[in-house]
């Protein structure tokens, strides 16, 4: 950094007013993110109130050779939006206007703070859904969400964030202002610029607004939560659900058996809804247009399901209540984190190949671990798997890099990645290569070059620059 911490607050605060910048000893209370219990650092926090205030900022920022970290909600596990002492957060915190909700085109058009909960409520009332949902619904942010491709509950059917993004106005690294708002659906002009950004981690430019795409409103909603016995069922379960809802199902959720007995026993508030120990728990989601006979078709489906073997029991949802309910068992990931030092860890690989991968992990942490709990779940119709591993906290630092080794490098064999939809950050950054091949890095290694040549920022975030 180029110019002194004094001076550098005192030049971005009358960019963005003295009310909304923070310093050092203001960001020691503020915490570094939703999971964790350190606190923000960094020379100071900038919360701009508009793109051109976004672009002031940045352009100073190039200017004077300082580092940029941009930051949402601070949902993500990867310590993708972590900052250094001498470098300067852009918080988009103040961007939350949903600008317009367009039912005819079914698209909105709102701004990078705006969270994905506060947009699901507003098109609710127009008949319409965003059909993005994760856990962390009321915090994480539009911008930063597309920053990351977010997944989620509703991949299955309706894809990750990039899917449901017609447009994005951007700011570059120097300040320069790329808008290209469209809400049509089919453009096809040339590059589709807005791909470059969508899951670039703020290292290729600061999103500032988006138009999303919607859909209309489910008029039907149907749940069940199934226990079965092996998991050749479970595979064969979901091409049956799929085939015999014709496109309505919406979600597949897996519970390993641990997870599960996590999340429905004390101190955790969730309860079985199945009185059977099952080695597999899995969430059914059905989202459709006619009541009656989707019902209808659904308790068929599972009917089917339990005599042709594929499930030996199901709970089955009788109301909104009885679906938050299985929901809060499988978004319980909170549990995890009690009692030890927790490693969650977000992969994804073909369906076939993942009976072989856990039954490996599992063994492959017993034999370098002297104590440790191993918990799996996760988003199986779409190939994701989440796994959490529990140690002691004393043991915490000498057991990541066993872990990380242990659930990583399987998955070069089975063609799987190292980050279905949590990113790379700083976490991950050393195992990408797993995953993309030398070829790919120095292609995304060019385009970094190409839209911030200075390197400001999120500066060392899914990989280093390369040498020389």
């Amino acid at each position: 950094m180029s110019i002194g911490g004094d001076q550098l607050r005192q030049e971005l605060a009358a960019l963005v007013g003295r009310d909304h910048l923070l310093g050092p000893d203001e960001l020691s209370t503020r915490p570094a993110g939703i999971w964790r219990a350190d606190t923000l650092q960094a020379a100071a926090l900038v919360r701009p109130g508009s793109t051109q205030e976004v672009s002031d900022v940045l352009a100073w920022c190039r200017q004077h050779g300082v580092s940029v970290v941009p930051q949402g909600g601070l949902t993500g596990l990867v310590h993708g939006a972590d900052a250094s002492p001498e470098q300067v957060i852009l918080s988009l915190e103040r961007l939350r206007q949903i600008e317009s909700i367009a039912p005819a085109q079914r698209a909105a058009t709102v701004q990078a703070g705006v969270t994905v909960q506060a947009l699901q409520e507003a098109v609710e009332a127009h008949g319409l859904q965003f059909p993005l949902d994760l856990g962390a619904r009321g915090t994480a942010t539009l911008g930063g969400c597309a920053a990351t491709n977010a997944g989620g509950n509703r991949v299955i059917r309706y894809g990750m964030l990039r899917n449901m993004v017609l447009g994005l106005e951007v700011v570059l690294a120097d300040g320069t202002v790329l808008s290209s708002l469209s809400p049509l659906i089919k453009n096809n002009t040339g590059y589709d610029l807005k791909q470059l950004f969508i899951g670039s981690e703020g290292t290729l430019g600061v999103i500032t607004r988006l138009c999303l795409r919607l859909w209309e409103q489910p008029r039907s909603h149907a749940m069940a939560l199934v226990g079965v016995a092996d998991f050749a069922a479970v595979k064969r379960l979901l091409r049956h659900m799929d085939q015999a809802l014709g496109g309505s199902l919406s979600a597949f959720e897996v519970m390993w058996r641990d997870f599960y007995r996590l999340v429905t026993t004390p101190p955790a508030r969730g309860r079985p809804p199945l009185s059977g120990d099952y080695p597999f728990h899995v969430l059914l989601e059905s989202q459709g247009a006619d009541p009656e006979h989707d019902r209808e078709r659904f308790q068929t489906a599972l009917e089917d399901a339990l005599a042709a073997g594929l499930i030996s029991d199901a709970a089955v949802a009788h109301s909104e209540a009885d679906c938050r309910d299985f929901w809060s068992l499988r978004d319980d990931v909170a549990q995890t984190l009690n009692g030890g030092a927790t490693m969650i860890f977000d992969v994804s690989l073909p369906i076939d190949e993942m009976e072989a991968y856990t039954r490996g992990l599992a063994t492959e942490l017993d034999s370098v671990l002297a104590s440790h709990h191993l918990w799996i779940f996760g988003h199986l119709g779409d190939g994701n798997l989440h796994v959490a591993v529990q140690v002691a906290n004393a043991d915490f630092n000498t057991a990541r890099p066993l872990v990380e080794a242990a659930v990583y490098r399987p998955l070069a064999a089975f063609q799987g990645s190292v980050s279905a939809e949590h990113g790379i950050g700083l976490e991950k950054k050393p195992w990408l290569p797993v995953s993309r091949s030398d070829a790919e890095i120095t292609v995304m290694r060019s385009l970094k070059g190409a839209l911030d040549p200075a390197g400001i920022l999120n500066p060392g975030k899914i990989f280093s620059p390369a040498s020389g």
